[in-house]
C-alpha cells in the first residue's frame, strides 16, 4: 500500500484532493463519485481538519416549527436535523406539534463551565493538603496568570480532589461562545506552569490531564457539577392535548416514566432518559459541532409529574451540553447555513443554541415515550424506518 499524497505548499485544494481520492480508488477500487463532490473551497479547512479527501454527505431535514419560551430565545424555529435513522424527525416534529400548540417549551441555562483538571503528585498526603491551601490563597494570582492566554476565557474557581499524596485541581472556565476545551487547556498549563515555578514544597509529579475533566466521556461529576451548559427545558402538557395528537393519556405517560426510572435504576444507566442522543448527535453534525462531545451531552435527567387537574409537567435537565457558535466547525459553510436558520452563528449566540437543543430534546423525549406507551413505536419505524426491498 502506498502513502496518500500530500502537498507541502497547499494541502487544502481540490487538485491534491482528488490525487488522495484517486489514490484510494487505485488501491481499492472503490469509485468515489459522492465522496468527491462537494460545493465549498477547501481552503477553508485548515485548522478543522488534516488530509481533506471529499465529503461524507449526511441526509438532513428540518422539524419545526419549534415553540421555545427561553431567556435567549422566544418564538418559532426551524430546527435543522442530520441523520440516517428513519423515524427520527417525523418523531421530533411530533413531539414539537405537541409542544407548540401546548404554548410551546420553557428553557432555561443555570449554569457554565468548562474544565481542565491537572494533577500535582506530592511526597505525602500532608505536602498535598499544604499544596491545596496554598492554591485557595493564591486564587487571585492563579487566575490572572491563566487568563493571560485568552481573550474570552474566565477562571471562576478551582475545584479540589484530594487522593492519597495527589491533589487534582479541576480548573472551571466560562469560555464565551466557543465550546471552550483547547481554551482551557491552554490557560490551564499557563497557569500551572506559573505555579510550578514557585517552587512548591513536596512535589514530586504533575500532569495537565489526568481524567478529572472527563473529556469526552461523561461521569457523575459531570451530573452534579456542570461541563458545558447545564440546561432545564420544561413544559405542561394538557390532558386533552396528549390524547389528541400522542393517542395516550398524561396517566398513562406518567406511570411509563416511573418505570422508565426503574430500569434505569436497575441498570446502572448514567440517564433516566429515552434517546437524548438522538437529536443531540443530529443537530450537533448539521451544526459543526464536537460530535464526540455527544458522550457528555447526551445524558441528562428527565423529570414528570400528574397534576391534580389530570395536565403533565416534564422536563429534561443537561448538565453537560457542551456546545459551540463559535470558532471549530462552526464556521464551515453548511454548518454556518444551518446554524443561521436558528438564528445561532457567531458571538453572543452560544446560550441560545443550548436552549434550542434542549427544547429540542424534550420533544423528541415526549414523542418517543408516548409512541412505546401508545404501542405506535413498533409500526412507526416498519412505516417511516424501513429502506429494505
Amino acid at each position: 500500500m502506498r502513502k496518500l499524497p500530500r502537498d507541502p505548499a497547499n494541502d487544502y485544494s481540490r487538485e491534491i484532493a482528488e490525487a488522495r481520492r484517486r489514490a484510494v480508488h487505485e488501491e481499492t477500487g472503490a469509485a468515489l463519485t459522492h465522496v468527491g463532490a462537494f460545493s465549498f473551497d477547501p481552503s477553508v479547512l485548515p485548522g478543522n481538519m488534516e488530509g481533506f479527501s471529499g465529503v461524507a454527505q449526511v441526509p438532513l431535514g428540518f422539524a419545526g416549527p419549534l415553540v421555545v419560551d427561553g431567556e435567549h430565545v422566544q418564538g418559532p424555529v426551524y430546527v435543522p436535523m442530520a441523520t440516517t435513522e428513519g423515524t427520527l424527525i417525523a418523531s421530533y416534529n411530533r413531539g414539537m406539534r405537541l409542544t407548540r400548540e401546548a404554548g410551546g417549551v420553557r428553557t432555561t441555562v443555570i449554569d457554565d463551565a468548562m474544565q481542565r483538571a491537572p494533577v500535582f503528585v506530592f511526597r505525602d498526603a500532608r505536602a498535598a493538603r499544604a499544596f491545596g491551601r496554598w492554591v485557595d490563597e493564591n486564587f487571585a494570582a492563579i487566575k490572572a496568570k491563566a487568563e493571560e492566554t485568552t481573550t474570552f476565557g474566565k477562571l471562576r474557581n478551582i475545584e479540589q480532589y484530594a487522593v492519597g499524596k495527589m491533589r487534582w485541581l479541576r480548573f472551571d472556565f466560562t469560555t464565551g461562545d466557543a465550546a471552550g476545551q483547547n481554551m482551557v487547556t491552554k490557560a490551564a498549563r499557563h497557569a500551572c506552569q506559573w505555579m510550578l515555578a514557585q517552587g512548591l514544597e513536596g512535589l514530586e509529579h504533575f500532569a495537565l490531564a489526568a481524567n478529572l475533566d472527563t473529556d469526552k466521556k461523561h461521569s457523575t461529576l459531570n451530573s452534579l457539577h456542570t461541563r458545558g451548559k447545564r440546561v432545564v427545558a420544561e413544559v405542561v402538557l394538557p390532558a386533552a392535548l396528549v390524547e389528541s395528537i400522542m393517542h395516550t393519556t398524561t396517566k398513562d405517560l406518567f406511570r411509563q416514566r416511573q418505570l422508565s426510572n426503574m430500569g434505569s435504576l436497575l441498570s446502572g444507566s448514567i440517564s433516566n432518559g429515552a434517546h437524548y442522543a438522538n437529536g443531540i448527535t443530529a443537530m450537533f453534525i448539521a451544526c459543526g459541532q464536537d460530535v464526540a462531545n455527544v458522550a457528555e451531552s447526551s445524558a441528562g435527567f428527565s423529570y414528570g409529574e400528574l397534576r391534580d387537574d389530570g395536565d403533565y409537567y416534564f422536563s429534561v435537565t443537561i448538565p453537560s451540553l457542551i456546545v459551540a457558535t463559535y470558532g471549530g466547525g462552526t464556521g464551515l459553510p453548511t454548518q454556518r447555513e444551518c446554524l443561521e436558520v436558528l438564528g445561532c452563528y457567531g458571538r453572543d449566540k452560544v446560550l441560545r443554541f443550548a436552549e434550542i437543543v434542549a427544547a429540542t430534546v424534550l420533544c423528541g423525549e415526549i414523542s418517543l415515550g408516548s409512541a412505546v406507551v401508545a404501542d405506535e413505536w413498533v409500526p412507526a419505524h416498519e412505516h417511516f424506518g424501513r429502506n429494505r426491498p
